[in-house]
């Protein structure tokens, strides 16, 4: 029921806004911010180990944008000290005037080896 109600908000968020991504910070403490260059994009988990840094929301990005959000989303990550990001879920909803919008919610992460 979470799940949906989620997915409810976000889809309704894209109804009529423009692109974004939006972090929310989780973990406790600072870590300085990384080169959004080699922030990776998972769509699966990882093997390595790793902690949350905070929470990713992306929505409203048309459906040939996928570089330009994945590049958004690598650039608001690697504020928090990101090494990764975490897609668990995305989709596709339609938008004003009938286009289709992507959305996507994951986890902004860091590599315990990156940890000191």
């Amino acid at each position: 029921m979470k799940k949906y109600c989620l997915l409810f908000v976000v889809m309704s968020l894209m109804l009529g806004c423009a692109a974004s991504v939006d972090v929310t910070k989780t973990a406790k403490g600072f870590y300085n911010p990384t080169d959004p260059n080699e922030v990776e994009i998972l769509m699966t988990g990882t093997d390595k180990p790793y902690v949350e840094l905070g929470t990713v929301t992306v929505t409203g990005f048309a459906a040939d944008e996928t570089a330009t959000m994945h590049n958004a989303i690598r650039a608001k990550a690697a504020e928090l000290g990101a090494n990764a990001v975490i897609l668990k879920d995305q989709g596709m909803v339609r938008g004003a005037f009938r286009v289709m919008k992507m959305w996507a919610i994951g986890a902004a992460i860091r590599y315990k080896e990156n940890i000191k």
